[in-house]
C-alpha cells in the first residue's frame, strides 16, 4: 500500500483537529458535525458524477481507488534485465528455448509479448497488437483520472451551493435569532467540506492516478521495445543499451549489477 496517500490525509485531519482544539477546545467540533452540510456536499458530488458518467465507469472506481492506494509499479531495471537474459538464451539456444521461461514471467503483458515472439508472429503484427492494447489501457486510465478530476471540481462547487443554501435558510428565518447560528454553521461547514474534499482528496488522487498511469505506460513501452528487439534478433548489448535509454541513471546501475 502507498502509505503517503493515507499519511497526507491523516496528517491534514490531525492539523485541523489540533487547530480547533487549541482555539476552541473540544466544543469547537460541534459546528463541523453538520449532517445537512455533509449530505449536500458529498451526496451532491456523487449525484453529479452519476449524471456525468455511465454507471459501469462509476462502478469501476473501486479498482481505480485501489490503484491510487497501491504501491508503485514494477521495477523497470528488473524488466530490462529479464529481456537481456532472454536475449542471451535466444541467441545461444534459439527462440523456441524461451517456451519454458515464458510461463515463469509474472508480468502478463511481457509474457504475452514474448509468447508471440516464440510463436513466430510477424514483427509488424506484434507491434500492432501490443500498441493497440497499450492504447486501450491509456484510455481506461484516462477515464479514472477524469472521474477524480470531476469529483475535485464538483465538491468545491457543491460546497458553494451548500453555503448559498445555508445563507438562504438563515435569511429566511432571521426573525428567529436562535436559528441564525445553526444556519450559518450549515453554510460554512458546507464550504469546508467541499473545499477539503476537492483539494485534499479528489484532485490529489487524480494527480496520483496520472503518475501511476505514466509509470505503467512507460513499463509497457519498454516491454514493447524489448519484444520487438528480441524478435529482430538484436544482440544483448544492443538490446540493453536501447532499453536503458528509458531508465534513470540509478536504475541503469541496477541493471548493470543484476547481470
Amino acid at each position: 500500500m502507498d502509505i503517503t496517500t493515507i499519511v497526507g490525509i491523516v496528517v491534514f485531519g490531525a492539523l485541523v483537529m489540533g487547530s480547533i482544539i487549541v482555539m476552541e477546545g473540544w466544543a469547537g467540533f460541534v459546528p463541523f458535525l453538520n449532517l445537512e452540510a455533509f449530505l449536500v456536499v458529498i451526496g451532491g458530488t456523487f449525484c453529479a458524477i452519476l449524471v456525468n458518467y455511465p454507471l459501469g465507469q462509476i462502478m469501476g472506481l473501486r479498482k481505480v481507488l485501489a490503484k491510487v492506494l497501491s504501491t508503485t509499479g514494477e521495477n523497470t531495471s528488473e524488466i530490462v534485465s529479464t529481456f537481456v537474459n532472454l536475449n542471451k538464451r535466444a541467441r545461444t539456444e534459439g527462440l523456441l528455448s524461451l517456451e519454458s521461461q515464458v510461463r515463469t514471467i509474472k508480468n502478463d503483458f511481457l509474457r504475452r509479448g514474448v509468447q508471440l515472439v516464440v510463436d513466430g508472429v510477424d514483427q509488424e503484427l506484434i507491434r500492432n497488437m501490443l500498441e493497440t492494447e497499450l492504447g486501450f489501457i491509456r484510455e481506461r486510465h484516462k477515464v479514472g483520472q477524469e472521474i477524480f478530476n470531476s469529483l475535485g471540481t464538483y465538491a468545491p462547487a457543491l460546497g458553494i451551493i451548500g453555503t448559498v443554501l445555508g445563507m438562504i435558510l438563515m435569511l429566511n428565518s432571521i426573525e428567529d435569532v436562535e436559528q441564525v447560528p445553526r444556519r450559518m454553521a450549515l453554510a460554512l461547514a458546507a464550504a469546508f467540506y467541499g473545499l477539503s474534499a476537492g483539494y485534499l482528496i479528489f484532485l490529489p488522487m487524480a494527480g496520483k492516478l496520472k503518475r501511476r498511469s505514466e509509470e505503467e505506460l512507460l513499463i509497457k513501452e519498454i516491454i514493447i521495445r524489448g519484444v520487438l528487439l528480441l524478435q529482430a534478433g538484436a544482440s544483448p548489448s544492443i538490446m540493453e543499451s536501447n532499453l536503458k535509454a528509458y531508465l534513470e541513471p540509478a536504475q541503469r546501475m541496477a541493471v548493470r549489477s543484476a547481470k
